[in-house]
């Protein structure tokens, strides 16, 4: 995988860690494939519309994201992977994290994710 794809799925992914451009919808529009589908750390089931409605909250996560990598299965798909980190009122949360981006034209879309507690 190119340095430059590699370093904008790095910024792509870590964006949906940040409260201010995971909760803007117009920009998760963008960025999550229309087909977009997550199994959660929880064991919920999210698809894009249940994904575009989840109650704003706050949270810190370590970022840069531990363990970050990312390889290229196929032309235009990405997979990544890392461990997630992330500070709730309840305390911290982990969990192994995959996410499978497609490449859309020029730009990458995630189209699955999945979260498995730590």
């Amino acid at each position: 995988m190119e340095k430059d794809a590699a370093r904008r799925l790095q910024e792509l992914e870590e964006s949906l860690w940040r409260p201010q451009t995971r909760y803007d919808e117009a920009w998760m529009r963008r960025v999550l494939h229309p087909e977009f589908l997550e199994f959660g750390r929880s064991g919920r089931v999210y698809d894009l519309a249940a994904s575009l409605v989840v109650e704003p909250g706050a949270f810190e996560a370590e970022l840069p994201l531990p363990g970050f990598a990312v390889t290229e299965p196929a032309p235009g798909v990405a997979l990544a992977t890392y461990v997630s980190r992330v500070r709730y009122d309840e305390g911290v949360l982990a969990a192994n994290r995959s996410s499978l981006w497609i490449r859309d034209g020029a730009v990458w879309r995630l189209r699955f994710h999945q979260g498995t507690p730590v």
